[in-house]
């Protein structure tokens, strides 16, 4: 197994995977053209040449990032794939100088066992919600939006 970011060659995977759940509304369906523009965004994993997971930190404001797009494939579930993929965007976090990060999810509980905190949606900035214009649930999305300060860490 093989957990890196993500490559271009990687995005029919990804693709696949994330709608996926999207289609069974477990999480926002993603086109190809945005995965393929955010692509640096992403780690993925790897199993014998086939992606897995993946999950992106999206840069959203000065300090402020988004984990999204965490997918896991069933058979891959629990085996804490997806606490590995989480760790890694609060790496990337760190060395980018984010100080906090959020996600918007319909499965709220991994998050708080990550430390996130449920916040309300209006205290996050505007600017995050301008994809929701765009999305098939829009406007009676559940989504639950979370929060976590991110520190770092020693050693």
């Amino acid at each position: 197994m093989v957990i890196r970011k993500a490559k271009v060659g990687d995005v029919e995977g990804m693709h696949k995977l994330i709608n996926y759940y999207a289609n069974k509304k477990e999480m926002l369906p993603r086109a190809r053209n945005e995965l393929y523009e955010n692509i640096r965004d992403f780690f993925i994993v790897e199993e014998k040449g086939k992606i897995v997971a993946c999950c992106a930190l999206h840069v959203a404001w000065g300090d402020l990032a988004e984990v999204k797009a965490m997918a896991i494939s069933p058979r891959w579930q629990r085996k804490g794939l997806g606490s590995t993929l989480l760790d890694k965007c609060f790496q990337e976090a760190v060395l980018l100088g984010i100080k906090k990060v959020f996600a918007l999810t319909f499965k709220p509980q991994f998050f708080l066992k990550h430390g996130f905190k449920q916040v309300k949606r209006e205290s996050l900035p505007h600017k995050i919600w301008s994809e929701c214009i765009n999305c098939p649930m829009f406007p009676d999305c559940n989504e639950v939006p979370m929060v976590k300060k991110i520190t770092k860490r020693k050693g």
